[in-house]
């Protein structure tokens, strides 16, 4: 049964019969636009067709250029460089990142993953210490390092220098009422949100933050305004790493991001790198043109299975050293631990919503959720923690423990900040780090009692009674006979879609039921209707909705929140309508 939720249509925009004669589209479409904030007949075209053009310059992002001339400096010097990435996709596709580009420049580099259950997130002093000891003069962090204050002391006691990139939420602390933020030490700090900061782009992920550093050390190293051709061409090729990391990490999809994730998917089909084809093919996608949802749900869960259930450093692998033999080796694994992951989220799943339950948590009082259990994997509670989100709506914290020690990884609803409140709860905690919506932490196992306190009261301060209910945000006003298939591939040119920019979702009101609804699917927990408004009829699909059969007969009036799709059937194409949300007119 879906959760009730609360409609929010945009108002009619009287300017959009004008933008739409000027773009040549349908009204529809430019009012779906203009709800986009974007109004212009350039910003229209800009957004309907994205270019590379529209991606900012790399020296705007702070500190930038000083990382890119000290890694241009290395490659000419032949000094040794270390990439230190993170284990989840938005960070071994940045460590492919500059692997690939400090090669390609002829640099001498290699890269160092942590351990997700042994080292945890982030930087860690032991491992810093072997690489300086092995000889490398300069490390270059990505998605990760911006709040490792302590342990990026460890290399520059040893001389090395250490690049911090990351997009993460620093720390701070509060001097005399003043909040300030606490860096750590290190040669310079690669982060699109600085204080000061003039870069356009404050949403650009770990991969994203690579790619514009690989972009100003082709700079340097070719000493010129453009990179030469073979670099351009190695760009180009990059997008699609971070294409994967950009939709993976979840942000949203809209100017840079949203350039890097159209451009990229265009090249993931035809990608040269082995690892993305095995990767591809291991999902049976090969061939296929790839949107959002294949990256989100058939391609990233595979990269990441590899760091919940194991060690990510195969998912790197496959994506910079393996020839092909390997890349297909390594994809076969990948595909195993994914199917692995699956079965541990089923049960963990199943023992948190027992939680939830026996505990009261999805009483209306109760704004979050703070779960713990004894040996749950520590790689898997983030997933059942999005779970938890989905079935609930609230911000839920779900915390593995063992031997007296805790690790968490949450999510959140929007308009939650989940970064602020682990801060706002931080001194029960031994760490924590994150952004908006998503966020890790450790904790002693004898703290979780206070700690859940502290989270749930901070929850009840910020969070209000109308945050608690699920927002569907709809578009405009739609009646069954404008959605054709014309219109149906219209809105496509909208993509790619993800957080930012939601797929468009239209309100269609007084739909009449012609005929019976009938359950479908292997336990008929999906709805299957037709629906008919003045001579217009349309088939339906309303995942999910499989008990409401009783509710819903011949002549029923109701009101939809739809997604119009197009369905191939022997060779005939027709406009379904996936239903999102019903209620009764």
């Amino acid at each position: 049964m879906q959760r009730p939720k609360r409609w929010s249509i945009s108002p009619p925009d009287e300017r959009a019969s004008e933008l739409a004669a000027r773009l040549k589209t349908s009204p529809l479409l430019a009012q779906i636009l203009l709800n986009r904030g974007i109004s212009e007949q350039q910003d229209c075209m800009d957004f309907l067709r994205p270019s590379p053009k529209g991606l900012a310059d790399p020296a705007l992002m702070p500190n930038l250029k000083v990382a890119a001339e000290r890694i241009a400096k290395a490659i000419r010097d032949k000094e040794k460089v270390v990439v230190y990435g993170d284990y989840d996709v938005d960070g071994i596709t940045a460590t492919a990142i500059l692997w690939h580009a400090i090669r390609h420049l002829g640099g001498e580099v290699d890269y160092y993953i942590p351990h997700r259950i042994d080292e945890g997130y982030g930087l860690n002093a032991e491992a810093l210490a072997q690489i300086c000891d092995v000889g490398a003069k300069v490390i270059v962090t990505v998605d990760c390092g911006i709040t490792a204050v302590e342990q990026a002391k460890v290399a520059c006691d040893r001389g090395v220098d250490l690049i911090v990139t990351d997009h993460h939420e620093w720390h701070v602390e509060e001097i005399e009422g003043e909040r300030r933020p606490i860096f750590p030490e290190c040669l310079t700090i690669v982060h699109p949100r600085l204080p000061g900061s003039a870069y356009p782009n404050p949403h650009i992920c770990g991969a994203g933050v690579a790619f514009k550093l690989a972009w100003g050390i082709g700079l340097a190293v070719c000493g010129a305004e453009k990179v030469d051709a073979t670099f351009r061409e190695y760009l180009v090729e990059a997008t699609a790493l971070a294409a994967l990391g950009t939709i993976a990490d979840v942000v949203p999809l809209v100017g840079e991001n949203r350039i890097l994730a159209h451009w990229g998917l265009g090249g993931l089909k035809n990608s040269k790198l082995h690892g993305i084809q095995a990767l591809i093919a291991s999902a049976n996608l090969t061939g296929q043109q790839l949107d959002s949802y294949h990256v989100g749900f058939l391609l990233a869960p595979r990269l990441n299975a590899c760091g919940r259930m194991g060690h990510a450093r195969e998912a790197v692998e496959m994506l910079t050293k393996a020839d092909a033999g390997r890349a297909g080796e390594i994809a076969i694994y990948l595909e195993t631990k994914n199917r692995e992951r699956q079965g541990m989220e089923r049960k963990i799943l199943e023992q948190a919503l027992e939680q939830v339950t026996l505990n009261n948590f999805d009483h209306e009082d109760c704004r979050a959720i703070v779960l713990g259990g004894e040996g749950w994997h520590a790689g898997v509670i983030g997933i059942v923690a999005s779970r938890i989100v989905d079935r609930t709506h609230r911000p839920t914290i779900m915390i593995a423990t063992t031997n007296g020690h805790g690790q968490g990884s949450g999510r959140s609803i929007p308009g939650f900040n989940l970064a602020r409140a682990l801060e706002a709860c931080g001194t029960h905690l031994d760490a924590f780090g994150g952004h908006e919506m998503a966020a890790g932490l450790k904790i002693q196992t004898a703290k979780i009692a206070e700690f859940r306190e502290a989270f749930c009261k901070h929850a009840s301060d910020v969070m209000s009674a109308e945050m608690m209910i699920p927002e569907l945000r709809l578009e405009c006003l739609a009646e069954l006979n404008l959605l054709t298939e014309a219109l149906v591939k219209d809105l496509k040119r909208l993509g790619p879609f993800g957080h930012g920019n939601r797929k468009p979702l239209l309100c269609c009101r007084g739909l009449t039921i012609a005929g019976p609804p009938r359950r479908v699917g292997k336990t008929g927990d999906h709805l299957q209707l037709y629906v008919k408004q003045a001579q217009a009829s349309m088939k339906c699909i309303a995942f999910n909705y499989g008990n409401m059969i009783d509710q819903l007969r011949t002549g029923t009036v109701v009101d939809l929140a739809i997604e119009p799709q197009l369905n191939e059937y022997m060779g005939r194409t027709s406009v379904e309508l996936e239903v999102k949300d019903l209620q009764f007119a």
